[in-house]
């Protein structure tokens, strides 16, 4: 069941780095709410693909499932029923506010890692 792989390891550490610096420093309008929404699908999909033995198309699915849950419960104003509005970790892990576009985010996001992992190609079959 577990495993490690290193290419999506490696890939995990450069997204994370990717979401800090845009988190921290990037204030536009465009990169910072989506592309970091957009990345942070493929973060989690790496991570899970560099630690646990499962296939491209559950492990695409189940982090697209858990990126639209923690959406959801932005939607239900998680952080503010559990009283951690004034933490700023919590407001960057769980966010704040719902969004529709953070949706779609997610849903290009896994997009990107289906077209290049490309679950649905046939195997390759050597005659001998």
């Amino acid at each position: 069941m577990f495993t490690f792989r290193k290419k999506y390891v490696l890939w995990a550490i450069a997204l994370f780095i990717i979401e800090v610096i845009i988190a921290k420093y990037l204030k536009d309008p465009i990169i910072r709410p989506c592309g970091g929404d957009f990345l942070v699908v493929i973060l989690v999909y790496c991570v899970v693909r560099g630690f646990i033995n499962v296939p491209v198309l559950p492990a695409a699915i189940g982090s697209l499932g858990f990126a639209y849950l923690v959406e959801s419960l932005q939607y239900g104003n998680l952080v503010e029923q559990l009283g951690i509005q004034h933490h700023r970790l919590a407001l960057l892990v769980l966010g704040h506010q719902f969004e529709w576009l953070d949706m779609l985010a997610y849903t290009l996001g896994t997009a990107l890692v289906l077209v290049l992992e490309r679950p649905w190609r046939q195997p390759k079959v050597t005659l001998h």
